[in-house]
C-alpha cells in the first residue's frame, strides 16, 4: 500500500484521526502533545499515526493535506487543521461544537 493510500485509509477508517509526532501516550512535540491533550479534555475518541515511524508518511501528509506541518486533525474525512488551529478553535469553543455537529462522541463533562 503506497503513502496516500495508507493515509486515505487511516482517514476513512476513524471519525477523529491525528497525524502526529508520537503517540498519544508518548507525544514526541509540543504541537503533537497540545493537540492531544484538547481530544483527551474533550473525551473524544480518536485515531493516531506517528509519522516519525515513516517518511513516506511524514512526507505523504503533508502532500496530501497541502499542509506543511505535523500535527494534522482530520474528523469524518474533513481536513481540520494543526495545533495553532486546532488550539484556536477549541479556546473559542468552536471546536466543541464542529465535533458535535459532525456527530462525534464526547465525554458527558466536555457537552
Amino acid at each position: 500500500m503506497s503513502a496516500q493510500e495508507t493515509i486515505k485509509s487511516a482517514i476513512d477508517s476513524n471519525n477523529v484521526m491525528l497525524f502526529m509526532k508520537g503517540t498519544p501516550i508518548f507525544p514526541q512535540c509540543g504541537f503533537s502533545s497540545t493537540v492531544v491533550q484538547i481530544l483527551d479534555y474533550l473525551g473524544v475518541e480518536f485515531g493516531a499515526m506517528n509519522v516519525l515511524e515513516d517518511p513516506e508518511i511524514r512526507q505523504g501528509i503533508k502532500d496530501f493535506s497541502q499542509w506543511p506541518t505535523v500535527p494534522q486533525l482530520y474528523v469524518k474525512g474533513e481536513f481540520v487543521g494543526g495545533c495553532d488551529i486546532v488550539k484556536d478553535m477549541f479556546e473559542q469553543g468552536e471546536l466543541r461544537e464542529f465535533l458535535i455537529d459532525q456527530g462525534i462522541e464526547m465525554s458527558a463533562e466536555a457537552r
